[in-house]
């Protein structure tokens, strides 16, 4: 009863990305192919990976579990801002968007965690191959993964309680598509300093530790690569990592101009860089780790041969 008493308000409204009509339409159908398209390609790789025997690997077991992740996350904001403009509504519940914080800053997270463990994974791939099998067994690779789960479960678990803990008076206009966590506490009309500095010292550690694996991995891989007699070698090595690297750039780009500075200064600029990577970048990413992995591109191959391929054959 106590929150309820604080709470008056008991529900948000989500403006989206344009409050003109015309603009809306346009971004309902960008945002409705664009969450096909992850779905599908990410999908896609999950399934290209488990058929493919060789390709059950601790690269592509992290791989797989990085695309799983690219359709949670565009999950939990894309669907309830598709069904608001279908129903004409922009409505969200006070509930419904504190599980949405709940899920989109563990998502986030996790994201950032596989994308370094993938990053420790080349380092050995590349300095230490002669030992790779013994130093990324599948125990320590699963390991890993329930880790970060962990990890990222409870640092959402405390910044949503930080922000139950606030009052919201009579604004409840959010101008984004979603529950961003710096919109919404704009919004409330009690002392977030608590919540600032939290997201500065808990999602800054949180953030700088793999970022940190990640630099560490490729400054080692980096002198490695330097140190390869051939071309051969150093493309061999590119190869890689270059998916990869790329992925880390697209994401880290986005979100450290986001999040590094305080909810008050939250800006439109910095709400279409929060959609640049909650929407594009689980879409691109299955994309970019096909594209330019001749494994994965054949056991695609050999998936969609099996899976359409034969019923023609049959027919």
């Amino acid at each position: 009863m106590g929150r309820k008493n604080q709470t008056t308000v008991t529900e948000f409204l989500l403006l989206g990305l344009s409050e003109e009509s015309e603009q809306e339409g346009i971004v309902f159908g960008m945002f409705l192919v664009m969450y096909m398209v992850t779905i599908s390609g990410n999908l896609l790789i999950i399934l290209a990976i488990s058929c493919d025997p060789h390709l059950h690997t601790p690269m592509y077991f992290f791989l797989a579990n990085l695309s799983s992740v690219d359709i949670c996350f565009s999950s939990v904001t894309i669907p309830k801002a598709l069904v608001n403009y279908m129903v004409g509504s922009k409505s969200i519940s006070y509930t419904e968007c504190m599980i949405q914080i709940y899920f989109f800053i563990t998502f986030i997270n996790m994201d950032g965690f596989l994308l370094s463990v993938m990053a420790y994974d080349c380092y050995v791939a590349i300095c230490h191959p002669l030992h790779y099998t013994l130093m990324m067994r599948p125990r320590l690779c699963v390991l890993l993964v329930v880790l970060s789960w962990v990890i990222t479960h409870l640092h959402a678990l405390l910044h949503t309680l930080l922000m139950v803990r606030l009052t919201f008076c009579s604004h409840n206009a959010v101008h984004h598509f979603f529950c961003d966590p710096y919109p919404i506490l704009k919004l409330s009309c009690s002392d977030t300093f608590i919540n600032d500095v939290t997201a500065f010292t808990v999602g800054g550690l949180t953030s700088a530790t793999p970022s940190t694996c990640i630099t560490v991995s490729y400054a080692y891989i980096l002198s490695r690569v330097l140190k390869f007699p051939s071309v051969q070698g150093i493309r061999k090595a590119l190869s890689t990592c270059g998916s990869h690297l790329t992925v880390v750039c697209l994401f880290y780009g986005a979100i450290l101009g986001v999040y590094m500075h305080p909810s008050s200064t939250y800006s439109v600029q910095d709400m279409v860089a929060t959609a640049f990577f909650t929407v594009v970048t689980p879409m691109v990413n299955p994309f970019i780790y096909s594209l330019r992995n001749h494994d994965v591109k054949g056991a695609l191959r050999k998936f969609m041969f099996r899976r359409f391929g034969s019923s023609k054959f049959y027919r």
